[in-house]
């Protein structure tokens, strides 16, 4: 089951895009704004993990082919996913910014529940494999670096940022976001 949700998570997290541009009603103002803002920085988050992790970030199944620490990796074991939400979360706002409050939480909910029930599944999943790699460096790891909610590290970590890997890694990302800029855009303009 974890690795049927791991191999289709993106197909997953896009179902929750579906539904903001389905359903979404985004308006002018300071809570679109913001949830730009906040996508925006989401997705830089994930743009320096790439850099550190490469473009094993997209295979298919599990795999790490080194033990990565440094980077954001030293503040939380998944910035990929925080990254991820933290753009999720953005988009949601803007696209419900326009909305009555109960249906805009209902749909918020929705977005982000889904988000959280896919990285409850496959974070573990991905740590058994990380465990079962890397062992007793992985194990110490885990004890000094939160899963999810960021600290301040305790060492600079190990790994070297690679800006090369980004546009190999992140193109499909990029074009995502794009799309959904100018989908939110579109539905502005229409709306007016």
């Amino acid at each position: 089951m974890s690795a049927l949700v791991f191999k289709n998570r993106g197909a997953i997290l896009a179902l929750g895009a579906l539904l903001l541009v389905i359903f979404g009603r985004p308006a002018l103002g300071r809570a679109l704004c913001v949830g730009i803002v906040l996508a925006v920085l989401g997705e830089l988050l994930r743009i320096w993990a790439v850099g550190y992790s490469g473009v094993t970030t997209r295979a298919n199944h599990v795999t790490a082919p080194a033990l990565v620490t440094a980077g954001p990796y030293a503040y939380v074991r998944n910035p990929l996913y925080v990254g991820n939400f933290v753009t999720a979360a953005g988009f949601t706002l803007a696209f419900v910014s326009g909305m009555a409050a109960g249906p805009a939480i209902t749909l918020a909910v929705i977005v982000l529940g889904l988000m959280v029930v896919t990285y409850a599944v496959i974070i573990p999943y991905e740590e058994a494999f990380l465990a079962h790699a890397f062992g007793g460096p992985f194990a110490a790891y885990v004890r000094a670096v939160p899963r999810i909610i960021p600290r301040a590290p305790k060492s600079p970590g190990q790994g070297v940022y690679r800006s090369e890997v980004i546009w190999r890694a992140e193109t499909r990302t990029f074009v995502t976001f794009a799309v959904v800029l100018v989908i939110l855009a579109v539905r502005l303009w229409v709306q007016r």
